[in-house]
């Protein structure tokens, strides 16, 4: 296996038991395990590892299935467990032909050290490898970071992971509507078109030092703002900030034009609109799982 394992760990204050329910019960597993859609367990005999059937659903009709089998070990001497896997398919879909890790759960204070790490070997030859290495390997780390830190604030705090996947996707849909504004009002209006009801509305504020050149300031600094709504870090404090922000605008838009008020999508109505998306994207960015809360390199 040619690509570097993928390590994720984290801590949970739990108790032993209900982290090993939580993360073996297959019904519970696919509950925060975003890798997954479906897991079933086979019967098992006597000494023989569980055996079980796997399947992801990617949408309009396509799903990747595959089996894998795992067996525990209970340390009683330091309380330790540790979850054996192994997991195959010869789905022509799935970039996994097959794979090996573990799940380990180290007692750690009032807490539980929770951590995998894994490897599989890609098919499609250089091709895979390299899908894999840039984009696959990436994302399947991300899922498994992501999907840890579900599970923690699902134990600590009580949240159901999919909820919690439902705040994260209207989160970065807020997001990326805010990064499209800005770099839509940065770019066309003052950097391509300079249109003049922006040079006038800057001449209004600013006085004789408003020039082209300004405009240009601010059209730069408005699609620097954009992008940032696309870098990954809770974004709550942002959130307050560009509430204020659209409040100073939607005031000073006012006072420089009173007659912007009875035009169609006038500024207050579209800036009290983003204004209530902004407290959306507050509320949805409280308690958000973050792949990076994670570790995700193996501590020696």
């Amino acid at each position: 296996m040619k690509g570097k394992a993928i390590y994720v760990g984290t801590e949970i204050a739990t108790p032993m038991e209900k982290l090993w329910e939580y993360t073996q019960n297959p019904t519970l597993h696919t509950e925060w395990d975003i890798r997954f859609t479906e897991i079933l367990y086979l019967p098992k005999e006597d000494d023989a590892p569980q055996r079980f059937l796997y399947r992801t659903k990617m949408g309009f009709g396509w799903e990747i299935a595959g089996e894998g089998e795992a067996v525990g070990d209970l340390y009683q001497n330091s309380g330790e467990r540790v979850s054996s896997l192994k997991f195959w398919t010869d789905n022509p879909l799935s970039l996994i032909r097959v794979g090996r890790g573990y799940w380990k759960y180290t007692p750690c204070g009032g807490s539980i050290r929770f951590e995998t790490q894994y490897d599989y070997e890609p098919r499609f030859g250089l091709l895979g490898r390299l899908l894999d290495g840039y984009v696959f390997r990436p994302l399947m780390g991300w899922a498994t970071a992501w999907s840890f830190d579900a599970l923690k604030i699902w134990l600590e705090k009580g949240l159901h992971p999919k909820q919690l996947l439902r705040h994260a996707v209207v989160y970065w849909i807020v997001c990326l509507l805010f990064s499209f504004v800005w770099v839509y009002q940065g770019v066309v209006p003052k950097l391509l078109s300079m249109h003049p009801k922006e040079l006038y509305m800057m001449h209004a504020l600013f006085g004789e030092i408003a020039n082209t050149s300004l405009l240009r300031v601010i059209g730069i600094c408005e699609v620097l703002f954009g992008l940032i709504w696309l870098v990954p870090f809770n974004k709550r404090r942002l959130f307050v900030l560009h509430a204020m922000m659209l409040g100073i605008l939607t005031i000073s838009a006012v006072v420089v034009d009173t007659t912007s008020i009875i035009h169609p999508f006038n500024p207050i109505v579209f800036n009290i609109s983003l204004l209530a998306t902004s407290l959306i994207g507050f509320l949805c960015a409280h308690n958000l799982p973050r792949a990076a809360n994670c570790k995700r390199s193996r501590r020696e």
